[in-house]
């Protein structure tokens, strides 16, 4: 397949959103398709990553149209709700402009990795009840609490055995939030924080596939929040990548980033 790649932008309550739209020729005209927002500490992260450019490339090599978001960056003066108001916008545009990209509307996957699986995961929860709601969302190694559970013992094991790995303690993820919003972390609403929220917050979310990374704090985030989904009865699958640090789909020199975009292909297509 040839890649047919588009750097466009589209409409926001912000100003215009940055995107870029992967697509193989020959692809079915109503192919499932997915929005993805990058990784970085809501602070860091562009479309060319890896996690980004290569996540796309591999997903359009696959049939499955990519629209990947560069949202807004935190920054002194952008916070929340800017950077979820920005994969809002691209989710919806998607939508309306679904048969030009060859995707099926109602077929379209909301995604994201780590902070981008934070903004995909509130975005979801905003849009659930609206005609733009998504028809599945995946998550890898999200974060979704300002303020997580303590690891468990084995966790913590594999933590204290490589300490590179050990990155993502209750100070540096509180910091992290409060960076994104922009203030303190206590009210902060469930829109940012989608760990806050209830079983009765996701119960209209679509099915849910989580992917964590082994040696990954943020993992206990991810856990707890399948939890939630699994308590309201939503369909939530999590699988853990064995033998990953955080962020493996920006290593794709490793062989997991593969695993887990077959994983999630295979996924998609049974939606």
């Amino acid at each position: 397949m040839t890649l047919r790649i588009d750097d466009l932008t589209v409409p926001g309550p912000h100003g215009p959103v940055p995107v870029r739209v992967y697509r193989s020729d020959g692809v079915e005209t109503d192919a499932a398709g997915i929005v993805w927002a990058h990784g970085g500490g809501f602070q860091w992260g562009d479309l060319d990553m890896p996690e980004a450019d290569w996540v796309a490339r591999a997903f359009a090599s696959r049939g499955i149209p990519v629209i990947s978001v560069d949202y807004r960056l935190a920054s002194p003066t952008v916070h929340y709700p800017v950077p979820s108001d920005d994969l809002e916008a691209a989710l919806v545009w998607t939508r309306s402009h679904a048969a030009s990209l060859g995707i099926d509307p109602d077929r379209i996957v909301l995604a994201g990795a780590s902070a981008g699986g934070n903004l995909a995961a509130g975005v979801a929860l905003r849009v659930a009840a609206t005609a733009a709601a998504p028809r599945a969302i995946f998550l890898a190694y999200p974060t979704l609490h300002a303020v997580q559970s303590a690891p468990s013992e084995s966790l913590r094991a594999l933590l204290d055995a490589n300490p590179e790995a050990d990155r993502f303690g209750p100070d540096a993820v509180r910091t992290m939030y409060e960076g994104y919003l922009g203030g303190p972390v206590d009210d902060a609403p469930v829109f940012a924080v989608p760990g806050l929220a209830t079983a009765d917050d996701v119960r209209s979310l679509p099915p849910v596939l989580i992917v964590t990374g082994e040696a990954d704090e943020l993992r206990v985030s991810a856990e707890d929040f399948a939890r939630t989904l699994d308590a309201a009865g939503v369909a939530v699958q999590i699988s853990l990548e064995p033998g990953t640090e955080h962020g493996h789909l920006n290593r794709p020199e490793q062989p997991a980033a593969a695993r887990t975009i077959a994983r999630v292909t295979d996924w998609i297509a049974t939606l």
